[in-house]
């Protein structure tokens, strides 16, 4: 019987050269799949140069008056959400005497263009003034002035807040 080695041997040859093709394959999906997911996962950072600005705000009570202004701001809240003042929180101090007497709250604004057109919205609202009105006693005054600290701050760079 003879057998025929040129078809064996290219049945051999094809066999390795599938293989290789293969590979070939699954490397180049791998490294096509790696860039596709590195491109999806990819997170824009904020920098710190963006517009975003903070705004602090610490109100001086006349002494024994933080709990009425805390409620006053419990319903001034609502308003402040619907003008798109983002309040981050709203802080009272604890056990000490120094910042007995104060009321702290910080918003954030994505400008501070906007932070003033949005507060001239508030206080243009007709259901703004009987707040503005009960929360006028109980704020400390110095020279006829309300003492009220007001700061706007931007974040740094490496701020995990922006």
């Amino acid at each position: 019987m003879k057998t025929n080695y040129t078809t064996a041997w290219a049945v051999r040859i094809r066999g390795k050269f599938k293989g290789w093709i293969v590979c070939a394959i699954a490397l180049a999906s791998f490294a096509a799949g790696s860039l596709v997911t590195a491109n999806l996962t990819h997170v824009k950072q904020v920098s710190a140069d963006s517009n975003h600005v903070f705004e602090l705000m610490v109100y001086h009570t006349v002494p024994g008056k933080v709990p009425a202004l805390e409620s006053i701001f419990r319903d001034v809240s609502k308003l402040q959400a619907k003008y798109d003042l983002n309040v981050v929180g709203y802080w009272v101090p604890n056990d000490d005497p120094a910042w007995a007497n104060t009321f702290i709250y910080l918003v954030a604004h994505p400008s501070l263009e906007q932070a003033r057109k949005n507060w001239h919205a508030l206080h243009d609202d007709p259901a703004f003034p009987p707040y503005r009105e009960q929360a006028v006693p109980l704020i400390e005054k110095v020279n006829e002035e309300f003492k009220v600290d007001e700061v706007y701050m931007r974040p740094t760079e490496y701020s995990a807040m922006k």
